[in-house]
């Protein structure tokens, strides 16, 4: 490595003089001096030298500010885009002779310069992780920038095929897996907070606990997502006791459930490239070879959405709730609402009614869930099985869903017919528990 460091050294200060970066200058500073280099590497053709040239532009993009990181991202949108002279030409070659080598042509010329930046800057050392770094900036500000959104659609462009199933690695994560690691998974976990070392142990060193995690051989450290799995007998109601302290585990050879309980995207610049579904798979056919007697494999999800839901169902005078389930649900405004247990149990049927209107009727303008766990995993073929009130008393499950959860199951030999039946008609597949609680009262 210290050989590699030391090429590495030899070839940045080179081709430095090469293109007259003085000495004292060697470390680009602003947004300018980057934008330079930029340009330089995209008219250079040394793969030695542009290794070294892409390691100044991403390591002099990180020690920007945000000011100046955005002043790149701008720059990239506006100023790299297709070379308009050569379109021109070969928009004109194509009408003239409609060939196929014309098509390919004008299909290399209408491609923006910046994608061959993004690749050239992905051959540095750490290049990979650098530009999912830096496609995270860019999703600050990209709402707001239809310029910016073109930077963003080539930068998805690529990294979907440089994450695609092919490249990834799954891992079982356990007590052993190295430190460094282990501290990520702390640091990410998105759904149910891990609060200590403790608390993460229990989650991992128990036989009836896994986790596994997606890997890309370019960020060898770096998960991509992981999935937290309890082995269970039966399908579980609450997240309470499946991440509290104590009690004894279940043999892993008594197990008949498989319990995803915890899903976990850790990189924020890879939003919406999913690894989600195939990491599901994976897992499954994991758990299937090592324990060969488990039959059913399900979820118990959170509803982010339903509290916001409902609460504009609360206003609405043409909504989905009858007068007298408003009048119950009035309670929820207040913060000990789940005190009186009499009246918490006449409150969490009607939140699991409300919850089954919410999955089946309450759709987005494309006629999809408004949900987007529900999106999640009915896109991957999952049923709808379970609504589970008071499954998650914590705080956060109290603020975004009165502490609903709910199981998707995946029925293995009804998948692909789940998958098509969502994405050709976007039906709901539920379990007919939940159909009667959508019902009409």
């Amino acid at each position: 490595m210290t050989f590699v460091t030391d090429l590495l050294a030899t070839v940045s200060r080179r081709s430095r003089e090469l293109i007259g970066w003085k000495p004292a200058e060697f470390e680009p500073r602003t947004a300018a001096d980057i934008l330079t280099l930029a340009r330089t590497l995209l008219s250079r053709r040394g793969e030695a030298s542009g290794t070294a040239l892409a390691r100044d532009i991403l390591s002099g993009y990180a020690r920007l500010d945000a000011e100046g990181r955005l002043a790149v991202l701008r720059e990239l949108a506006t100023g790299f885009g297709a070379d308009k002279a050569k379109l021109d030409a070969a928009i004109a070659a194509y009408q003239t002779d409609p060939t196929g080598a014309a098509a390919l042509a004008l299909h290399e010329a209408a491609e923006p310069r910046r994608q061959e930046l993004i690749r050239r800057l992905n051959l540095a050392p750490g290049g990979t992780l650098a530009l999912v770094r830096l496609r995270d900036d860019l999703l600050a500000h990209v709402g707001a920038s239809a310029e910016l959104q073109l930077l963003d659609t080539d930068l998805v462009h690529l990294l979907s095929s440089w994450f695609n199933r092919g490249f990834l690695v799954v891992k079982r994560i356990d007590w052993s897996t190295p430190a460094n690691i282990l501290e990520k998974i702390i640091r990410y976990e998105a759904v149910h907070e891990i609060r200590d070392w403790d608390d993460l142990r229990r989650r991992l060193e128990p036989e009836d606990r896994r986790c596994y995690a997606f890997f890309h051989p370019r960020l060898e450290d770096e998960p991509l997502i992981f999935v937290e799995v309890a082995l269970t007998a039966e399908i579980p109601a609450a997240i309470g006791p499946l991440i509290a302290e104590g009690g004894a585990p279940l043999a892993a050879d008594d197990a008949r459930v498989a319990v995803f309980y915890s899903i976990s995207n850790c990189q924020t610049g890879l939003a919406g490239i999913s690894f989600g579904s195939l990491l599901i798979k994976q897992v499954v056919e994991e758990l299937k070879r090592e324990l060969p007697k488990l039959t059913t494999f399900v979820t118990l999800s959170p509803v982010p959405g339903f509290a916001r839901w409902l609460a504009k169902e609360r206003r609405s005078e043409t909504g989905f709730l009858l007068d007298e389930e408003k009048d119950l649900l009035a309670a929820l405004d207040e913060s000990d609402w789940r005190a009186d247990g009499v009246r918490a149990q006449k409150i969490d049927r009607v939140l699991a009614r409300a919850a089954a209107r919410y999955f089946t009727a309450a759709k987005t303008s494309g006629n999809r869930p408004l949900d987007p766990v529900a999106r999640f995993h009915l896109g991957n073929g999952a049923r709808l099985e379970r609504i589970n009130p008071g499954a998650d008393l914590s705080a956060s499950g109290l603020r975004q869903s009165h502490g609903v959860m709910v199981n998707y199951l995946y029925d293995l030999p009804r998948i692909e017919e789940n998958h098509e039946a969502y994405a050709e008609r976007r039906e709901v597949v539920t379990s007919s528990a939940v159909k009667k609680l959508a019902a009409p009262a």
